[in-house]
């Protein structure tokens, strides 16, 4: 068993964070002393720990006390919202670099911003044999079988709008020119 104290030093928390999952039913305590004291069960450890989890993956307090107390994929929905909340935050994100580098006019900041970018994308390219003429029609059927991804693939190089934008079309100019 587990006194509050040594629950909280065992999870490096506070008092006063297990006195507040305990005020909104996230976790409370198993026992009470004849003095009222909490006691925590091993039980109630471990679930603490689902919690400590769940936290460093960024679910709220409710989403993960709806995940332990739900039975069911409430947990697969719960983690695929959560993951489609930090893709939008990562483009948000994406999109300022992008808009700061733009401002900043600096031709070195591309490479500090620690994501893949286009400099990178190609010259990955080039050493694994592509030429100009493999490039374009690797765009032109990644455009083709997947036109949405492929402009989420060149939003994630950070390319600037109006290159996306010509990548995408000179593959459909191109195949109407092959067909001719």
């Amino acid at each position: 068993m587990y006194t509050i104290g040594k629950l909280a030093r065992e999870f490096d928390l506070s008092r006063s964070t297990l006195l507040y999952y305990d005020r909104i039913g996230l976790l409370s305590s198993s026992l009470r002393t004849e003095s009222d004291y909490r006691l925590y069960s091993q039980e109630d450890a471990r679930r603490l720990e689902q919690i400590r989890t769940y936290r460093r993956a960024g679910l709220s307090l409710a989403d993960i006390r709806r995940v332990l107390d739900a039975p069911g994929n409430t947990l697969t929905r719960v983690l695929e919202k959560r993951l489609d909340e930090l893709n939008e935050d990562i483009r948000r994100l994406r999109d300022q670099q992008r808009l700061i580098v733009g401002l900043l006019r600096n031709e070195g900041l591309p490479a500090r911003i620690g994501v893949m970018n286009k400099q990178t994308w190609v010259s990955l390219l080039r050493a694994s044999g592509f030429d100009e003429e493999d490039m374009a029609r690797w765009h032109e059927e990644f455009e083709r079988l997947a036109p949405k991804k492929h402009e989420e693939f060149l939003r994630f190089l950070c390319i600037p709008d109006e290159e996306i934008r010509l990548i995408r079309t000179s593959g459909r100019s191109r195949k109407k020119t092959d067909r001719l």
